[in-house]
């Protein structure tokens, strides 16, 4: 990412997500490239596919909850990642999604990273009950339509996904914000210290 009003945006924010890079990520960019030739300029996009799996608040303790994400990440088995359906977040958000189907190991990460994370007074943001989280690829930020065109391009838009394009997930990402700049550091799951 390179936006600079962006960066700015999420300066001190820290963020655990996952890349599909196989029929899922390929779906993802597919799907995203057909969204943007036909909806306005306005429209913003997310710069790569993903599935956030938190957002944190740790500008000077971003060392200590890397070392607690990859705790967690070596005691959790590969994730399976499923599209179902190009969806939406209603307004105020106005987001199409790729809704992602409710997979035992995505649920199981996010649980028992929720349990982790409860033994910690870590700055979380964004996060709801496991019972309420959708599992989401985003895919445009339609915020800058008016509520009549949001309607109208989420109707356009969504639908179920039949073909279920899926992959298996071995690592995850810690992602985190600072001077400026975005910093990635790729993380294997499931890997046990014997």
């Amino acid at each position: 990412m390179t936006d600079p009003g962006l960066l700015a945006s999420l300066e001190g924010q820290q963020y655990l997500v996952l890349r599909p890079t196989g029929p899922v990520g390929e779906f993802y960019r597919a799907e995203q490239t057909s969204l943007k030739s036909r909806l306005p300029e306005a429209v913003a996009h997310p710069h790569t596919g993903h599935v956030t799996l938190r957002g944190f608040s740790e500008p000077t303790r971003v060392h200590e909850l890397k070392d607690t994400i990859t705790a967690w990440a070596r005691q959790q088995a590969p994730i399976e990642v499923r599209v179902e359906a190009v969806d939406g977040f209603p307004t105020p958000f106005q987001i199409l999604i790729a809704r992602l189907h409710r997979t035992a190991s995505l649920v199981d990460a996010y649980g028992s990273l929720t349990s982790v994370l409860n033994a910690t007074d870590l700055q979380r943001i964004g996060e709801l009950p496991l019972d309420q989280w959708t599992f989401h690829m985003s895919l445009a930020y339609c915020n800058a339509l008016s509520s009549d065109d949001w309607q109208e391009t989420y109707a356009n838009n969504s639908r179920e996904v039949v073909e279920r394009p899926s992959e298996l997930l071995t690592v995850a990402e810690f992602v985190w914000y600072q001077n400026g700049s975005e910093h990635t550091e790729r993380i294997a799951l499931g890997i046990a210290a014997d």
